[in-house]
């Protein structure tokens, strides 16, 4: 049975089985999330590796004895590691710092990439500065030749490989591994030099690590858009997803680590600013929607999740506050965040661009920017 593809299916719906049988339960509507009827246990299933919350230590130990009837179980009630991630818990001062140490020295090995000359603190070539009427011209295409069809399989591997390691602890590279996956189909020459560029700059920062502060677990968005800024006139979306409290006007806004990072390509082609960042607030909702419902069922019920945006068209259109004449030629399904302002799930709200913690992921900024965010 084992190396089936039907074998992870069987092995989960015999886990559910026995496990149902001792109380325990997989959510409705997050796959991987487990509860119990009346304990006060919540875990999460990723292979089969257990993350586990628990009040009481006795509650814990109910799981792991019930587990033991079944399989081998390892526990380790440090829980230092998950997912291949490094958790290290302080518990006085309410943290926890979450890395991958040696991951990316074991796959530039793997991808036999030599040392760089020198520091490199950009992933990615910035883009050029232009002003006046040519700042929002599309950028030129890459015309150098293409690669071979082993160049075009050793790039693919390097963005795979490193896109969970950049979801998890370094959001740094989102965005350089947003542009290559664009290039990745077609790879030329050009891309190349991005590649190198990528990996010495993970050379120059082997071992990233985000910091997680206790919260009141309140689910919090910045969302942002960059027009025109990548090939064939396509647009970046992003968004900063952490954990805080109720935002309360006068108050300084308490920053997190983010939960989940949106970083992506607008497929459709925007005709403004305005479309693009309303793009960006209907694929940051659409993302939200699966998180308040996990967080709904792990115990944490949502409030409108508050959604912070730059620019003041999307904002308006996404509350029902301007008059609709041109929006009228935006993409249709961009106007769903209307719908789920008036439910009351979401509280759409302008702040300016300096202030928007998404911004950093819709362009590829110079070095000395980057060296500043890593401070953080």
């Amino acid at each position: 049975m084992y190396g089936l593809p039907q074998a992870g299916k069987i092995a989960n719906d015999l886990l559910k089985k026995r496990l149902a049988t001792h109380g325990y339960f997989e959510c409705q509507r997050t796959p991987g999330l487990w509860r119990h009827t009346h304990r006060p246990v919540t875990f999460t299933l990723v292979v089969d590796d257990f993350g586990i919350k628990f009040q009481g230590k006795h509650h814990a130990q109910h799981l792991i004895d019930t587990l033991q009837k079944y399989y081998t179980v390892e526990i380790d009630w440090s829980g230092g590691l998950y997912c291949g991630i490094k958790l290290d818990w302080d518990y006085l001062a309410r943290t926890v710092d979450c890395s991958m140490p040696g991951y990316v020295t074991e796959k530039r090995r793997q991808y036999e990439h030599a040392d760089p000359r020198r520091p490199q603190h950009a992933p990615y070539p910035a883009a050029e500065i232009r002003y006046g009427k040519d700042s929002q011209k599309p950028r030129q295409p890459d015309n150098t030749p293409a690669l071979n069809k082993k160049q075009q399989r050793r790039i693919q591997q390097i963005i795979g490989a490193f896109l969970y390691y950049g979801r998890a602890v370094d959001i740094t590279i989102l965005k350089a591994l947003n542009s290559l996956s664009t290039q990745q189909s077609a790879p030329t020459e050009q891309t190349e030099r991005y590649v190198a560029q990528f990996l010495d700059y993970l050379a120059t920062h082997p071992d990233a690590k985000i910091r997680y502060f206790a919260s009141d677990m309140i689910l919090q968005i910045h969302s942002d858009a960059a027009y025109l800024n990548e090939s064939k006139g396509r647009s970046t979306a992003s968004g900063h997803f952490f954990m805080g409290s109720v935002p309360n006007k006068g108050k300084p806004l308490l920053l997190n680590g983010a939960i989940h990072t949106l970083c992506t390509v607008l497929k459709h082609v925007a005709a403004s600013a305005a479309e693009a960042e309303l793009g960006s607030l209907f694929l940051n909702a659409q993302e939200a929607k699966k998180l308040r419902q996990a967080l709904h069922e792990m115990g944490h019920p949502q409030p409108p999740t508050p959604i912070t945006c730059d620019n003041a068209v999307a904002v308006g259109i996404a509350n029902d506050t301007i008059k609709q004449n041109r929006s009228r030629a935006m993409e249709m399904r961009y106007f769903w965040i209307k719908d789920q302002v008036e439910k009351g799930n979401f509280n759409v709200t302008w702040a300016p661009g300096q202030d928007n913690l998404a911004d950093y992921t819709t362009k590829h900024h110079p070095p000395k920017h980057h060296q500043n965010i890593r401070k953080f």
